[in-house]
């Protein structure tokens, strides 16, 4: 039950899982999936993730974010449905426009407060903010509260991710040209971070899949070692469905781990990242 009346709201990009949304009533905005010949769907509702896959060989599609009306429809949806006030959390700003159309729409809606966190990540681990949102309006944390922990909280929490190839990521420009031509000469596989702003950036660099497995749970020890306890997250595409060996790989390194969060990839993320990508992410618990 949530004591707070406060609706969670939050957007596709963030892999929040299906089940703990139905469980939480956690109301997800879709972004959209455009095609060239003019036809556009809403990711997760007119089309899956491995529907655009099977579609690039014959186009990569591009994205797009929720509408201003369709993010007014969610918060007016939230209010019709008896919450006084929503959290709005979004993937990271620098990666997508989802987060200042909401804040805008949210400064409009004068008899509904809504606040609009900026994850600061993407994927899943920016899903764990979106459930640690949910966590605490049934717990009736106040909204101001609500802010102040999750702002700090999505300073903490962390992704890593690597993908077999950097063609999507390329030619989206999530990656520069030299870091495509090293990797593409040289099949160095790079493992990327969202720095403080929520932009990609590269933070390890290691020859083959393998060893970037590798590098990710390096990376994630390395964050984890700063807190008592906890929570990691797992993310893989349908391509490269490794659950178990990334869990028993992390299990092994990390001891502080108290609970795992398993989660596929979105239709939108996946037109940016490609087919086969693997993605960890670390949230203090504490």
């Amino acid at each position: 039950m949530n004591k707070s009346r406060i609706a969670i709201i939050t957007d596709s990009g963030t892999d929040t899982p299906a089940e703990f949304c139905r469980e939480h009533d956690v109301r997800v905005v879709p972004l959209h999936i455009n095609y060239s010949d003019g036809t556009s769907y809403r990711s997760g509702v007119d089309i899956t993730t491995a529907e655009v896959i099977d579609r690039f060989e014959q186009e990569t599609p591009k994205t797009s974010l929720p509408s201003p009306q369709e993010i007014e429809d969610a918060y007016r949806k939230a209010q019709g449905d008896g919450y006084a006030a929503a959290v709005f959390v979004t993937i990271a700003a620098g990666l997508s426009a989802t987060n200042m159309t909401a804040q805008l729409v949210a400064n409009g809606m004068t008899d509904f407060p809504v606040v609009v966190i900026d994850s600061k990540s993407i994927g899943v681990v920016a899903g764990m903010v979106t459930m640690a949102a949910a966590k605490l309006a049934e717990e009736g944390a106040s909204l101001r509260d609500i802010r102040a922990k999750l702002e700090l909280l999505a300073k903490r929490t962390n992704v890593f991710f690597t993908v077999q190839e950097l063609d999507h990521l390329y030619k989206g420009g999530r990656i520069s040209a030299a870091v495509y031509k090293l990797g593409s000469m040289l099949n160095v596989k790079p493992v990327i971070k969202c720095d403080e702003a929520g932009h990609y950036v590269v933070a390890k660099k290691c020859r083959g899949w393998n060893r970037a497995l590798d590098g990710l749970v390096s990376l994630a020890k390395t964050e984890a070692d700063k807190y008592s306890r906890v929570r990691l997250a797992i993310c893989c595409s349908d391509r490269v469905k490794i659950f178990d060996q990334m869990e028993a790989k992390l299990r092994e390194k990390i001891p502080n781990v108290v609970e795992f969060v398993y989660s596929g990839v979105s239709a939108d993320l996946i037109v940016h990242t490609g087919p086969a990508l693997v993605g960890v992410g670390v949230q203090p618990l504490e």
